[in-house]
């Protein structure tokens, strides 16, 4: 069990603890052992009971819960909690904007154990009479639900990442029993590498394929499965639907080119495809179209059978092509690792030329952000670390929380002692879209602003982005210098593949940033470089994928 685990654990504790209105003081120590473990830059399945105790903020008792989750998978006074509590109330607890505090009343006072009583209840105005619940937030709590019904059964690409694959392997590992020959490939949404997931789609290539789909209960659990033709189509266990398809060796081509292209896609190819023929790869079945290749990630239904035609498909990024990381995060806010410990994974473990720390500014109090005095002592200590790992290069850099009015949260004389500057919004989010706009054209013309953080402050399936004019934006960019992010945090991808074929057409320079608040989240990258394909981003046209010197180049010039 790794610590995010146990740290999910120790929260869900301490709210189903708030909920049944159990010892503040216990319930406070429990919330803050799990902030700690989700913090700590060592593995807690690596220490022993009496190392446990020992770590600061943790103490003999959740010492105790962390060995019982470690040694039995679970925790005994979690798993009774969770007993004492109906299924719709632990679902409600998913629900952005709903703790405990409003949970309770939802529960004891209006008597609604479901989400859909509570859904109902909104929409019959029974919250705004509740204590602590109002008009604003009885329609907040409807839109969130709204929102999560909307994505129920849909998934994270960076979460089905690991399940797809090992599917892949035992459904091969199964079927060479029956013919040595098959393949079996993940196509469909995932092929593409969709930031979300409706469907889980494998293509099976086999002769034998009717006897193959026959074997499939001996590796899968199928809830409701349903058969058609070459098709099965089922939800597994954890709620995935999953689509299998078999098709014959001499068909290959064509099954992979119609079980991965979305349906725009699909149409504007059927135009230039030549009816009848059989493929056993999609080299030739787009050839045979006059057509250049058009790799899986592109097939969106764009441009990209345009430029296919005239053979101009861009040349896309790849992670190779990456010299170096910006936007992340150390110790001296919320990070895991010191500034040391970042550059160094940097530099022998990803074989990068240089880092980028931007920690949050003074305004993110909620994530230790630096005051003035901690931004000119971090800056020596950056300083000092770029002697001692020279040639490696760490940029001085810092997020800047835009604030309401559009302004950044540092005087003139600490923003220009920065080599770069990103500027996100992190609070005041629900303004309407011309408010929201302007606000952030205010932060793109400020001549310290390099680099615009998660534009529009999405969760992929968690909370919408807050809404605004793009086209502007991206203009704002373009007229300011003013590089674009796509945050390749897998929660984020922001700013959306979509969007990105219009800032390259206005020459807007594009920055893939992890948003990494630990080392590992450095590789995170390879999600951005996903999306950042989608959208037709080339190394050319990509900030990080410049040399250190010619980064070095571009934020001096940015500075004079």
């Amino acid at each position: 069990m790794e610590n995010k685990d146990i740290s999910k654990a120790f929260k869900l504790l301490s709210q189903l603890m708030e909920l049944h209105q159990e010892n503040p003081f216990k319930i406070r120590s429990i919330a803050n052992a799990s902030f700690k473990i989700d913090k700590l830059p060592f593995k807690l399945k690596d220490k022993n009971p009496d190392e446990l105790e020992k770590i600061e903020g943790i103490g003999k008792s959740s010492a105790a819960k962390i060995t019982e989750l470690l040694e039995k998978g679970a925790m005994e006074e979690l798993s009774t909690l969770i007993s004492q509590t109906p299924d719709g109330i632990l679902e409600m607890m998913t629900i952005k904007g709903l703790g405990p505090k409003k949970i309770v009343i939802i529960w004891n006072v209006l008597e609604i154990e479901t989400i859909g009583e509570l859904y109902y209840a909104c929409n019959e105005n029974r919250l705004i009479e509740a204590k602590g619940f109002g008009l604003k937030t009885q329609e907040e709590i409807k839109k969130a639900i709204e929102f999560k019904m909307a994505n129920m059964g849909r998934f994270l690409y960076a979460k089905l990442e690991n399940l797809a694959y090992s599917y892949q392997q035992d459904l091969l590992k199964e079927f060479i029993k029956t013919d040595i020959s098959t393949e079996v490939i993940i196509t469909g949404e995932f092929r593409r590498k969709c930031e979300i997931i409706d469907v889980l789609s494998f293509l099976v290539v086999s002769n034998q394929g009717d006897i193959l789909i026959n074997q499939l209960p001996k590796v899968l659990d199928m809830i409701e499965p349903k058969l058609e033709k070459n098709e099965i189509y089922f939800q597994d266990i954890n709620g995935v639907k999953i689509q299998i398809i078999t098709c014959k060796l001499e068909e290959k081509g064509n099954w992979l080119f119609k079980t991965t292209g979305s349906t725009t896609h699909l149409s504007l190819t059927q135009n230039y495809l030549k009816s009848n023929l059989i493929f056993d790869n999609e080299e030739d079945l787009y050839q045979s179209a006059g057509m250049s290749f058009i790799i899986p990630e592109l097939r969106e239904g764009y441009n990209e059978v345009e430029l296919a035609i005239k053979h101009q498909l861009p040349n896309l990024i790849v992670n190779e092509d990456l010299k170096g990381t910006l936007h992340n995060h150390s110790t001296w806010s919320d990070g895991v690792h010191s500034v040391e410990e970042m550059a160094l994974y940097c530099r022998d473990e990803m074989k990068l030329e240089y880092l980028g720390i931007s920690d949050h500014s003074k305004t993110a109090v909620y994530a230790k952000g630096l005051s003035i005095e901690k931004v000119l002592q971090q800056q020596e200590e950056i300083e000092n670390l770029n002697k001692k790992l020279a040639p490696f290069k760490i940029f001085k850099g810092i997020e800047s929380d835009i604030l309401s009015d559009g302004s950044l949260d540092y005087p003139e004389e600490i923003l220009k002692r920065f080599d770069f500057v990103v500027a996100s919004v992190h609070y005041a989010m629900k303004m309407d879209e011309e408010k929201a706009t302007n606000r952030l054209i205010k932060a793109i013309e400020n001549p310290y602003t390099t680099i615009l953080g998660h534009p529009t402050g999405r969760l992929l399936l968690s909370r919408k982005g807050y809404p605004l004019d793009f086209e502007k934006i991206i203009d704002a960019c373009a007229a300011n210098k003013v590089v674009i992010e796509i945050n390749a945090n897998p929660l984020r991808l922001d700013l959306d593949w979509r969007w990105h074929r219009y800032a390259l057409q206005k020459g807007v320079l594009l920055s893939i940033n992890p948003d990494a608040h630990r080392t590992e989240g450095l590789l995170d990258m390879q999600y951005g470089i996903n999306v950042a394909r989608k959208g037709g981003l080339t190394k050319t046209d990509c900030l990080n994928a410049f040399s250190l010197q010619e980064i070095e180049s571009l934020f001096n010039s940015k500075k004079a």
